[in-house]
């Protein structure tokens, strides 16, 4: 986990007018939180309200820290280490919900009908062996980052409906995963577009299938905060989920709907490279960040039905408590549901 300081916004934004604070919920300036994300494109609402001062209008000072897998991250925010984060749902996110530690309050990233998702990829020697589809899975391995993860439940679901089994590989981080990929030490993974097509692109793997074909309208990833924040800090949660709601507003017209602008959408894709690919020269990062772009829900909205299909899951599969129910792991007050 790696941290990233807060710099101060600058005093002189033009357009910074009262008007920007509708909407806004009135709570004391300059209020402390640590935000918890991966560097990938799917976490880009929270970057653009962080860099367009959508946090700082909302009376939110804000520190990000990065993390290489979901299960360490609601770790995080239980121990009050990190106040908000989004990430997948998983086994571990829903155990500390049942200990009263944590809560979902809203949806991000989500498959959509038209919008390219979450790629199948095979590594080259598994596809050179005769895997080109997701229907040739049967007895392949499959990297996950730790049981009960979402790798885990996508590669479930595919398993499921094509009638096969899979070997489940746990390998703790993304990065582990895609060296393992990379070089057939295991045989498949699914992941964000930005991922997927970049290493297909530079010849590292081979994308197979789609995720969406799977699992239509997944809600791949949520919001989440304490139960403490979910249940007290009504004014501060609902201040953090409308400067994040307007990040997501923004990066979905500039990079999703198009609806924006060429220049639009060339000024999402410089502010996601400070994050995402930030270490590749940016006109090497670019193509990756522009291809990964996901629908993250506006307003925050929460496919409720997608969170239950994950549960049911997870208590089938015996790796949360059969007891645990959708009010012990989501707080349905802060947003719609779907």
């Amino acid at each position: 986990m790696t941290n990233f300081n807060r710099r101060k916004i600058l005093g002189g934004m033009v357009g910074v007018a009262a008007t920007s604070l509708i909407g806004m919920p009135a709570i004391a300036a300059n209020q402390k939180i640590n935000v918890g994300a991966l560097r990938f494109t799917s976490h880009a609402a929270s970057f653009v309200a962080f860099e367009r001062g959508y946090f700082s209008e909302a009376g939110l000072d804000v520190e990000f820290k990065f993390f290489q897998a979901a299960q360490p991250m609601a770790v995080a925010v239980a121990s009050k280490d990190v106040d908000y984060a989004v990430t997948a749902i998983s086994g571990g996110l829903i155990s500390l919900a049942e200990k009263g530690a944590t809560k979902v309050i809203g949806g991000a990233l989500s498959e959509e009908a038209g919008i390219d998702g979450q790629k199948i990829l095979a590594s080259n020697a598994a596809y050179e062996a005769g895997l080109s589809s997701a229907s040739q899975l049967g007895g392949k391995s499959w990297g996950i980052t730790q049981s009960g993860s979402s790798f885990h439940f996508m590669g479930a679901k595919i398993a499921k409906k094509e009638g096969i089994s899979l070997k489940y590989k746990p390998l703790q981080k993304v990065g582990a995963i895609i060296g393992a990929l990379k070089s057939g030490q295991i045989d498949a993974w699914s992941i964000v577009p930005h991922i997927a097509k970049g290493l297909a692109k530079g010849g590292a793997v081979k994308i197979i299938g789609n995720v969406a074909d799977y699992l239509p309208n997944y809600q791949v990833t949520s919001v989440f905060t304490s139960a403490a924040n979910a249940a007290y800090e009504r004014a501060k949660t609902e201040a953090f989920i409308a400067a994040f709601t307007k990040g997501a507003a923004d990066f979905n017209a500039a990079l999703v709907d198009k609806t924006a602008g060429d220049a639009a959408a060339e000024d999402m894709v410089k502010l996601i490279h400070k994050y995402v690919y930030n270490t590749r020269p940016y006109e090497k990062a670019a193509p990756s960040i522009r291809n990964g772009a996901m629908r993250i829900n506006s307003g925050a909205a929460l496919n409720t039905t997608s969170i239950k299909e994950q549960l049911d899951w997870f208590k089938a599969e015996k790796l949360v408590k059969s007891s645990i129910n959708m009010d012990t792991l989501v707080d349905g007050s802060y947003v719609k549901t779907l």
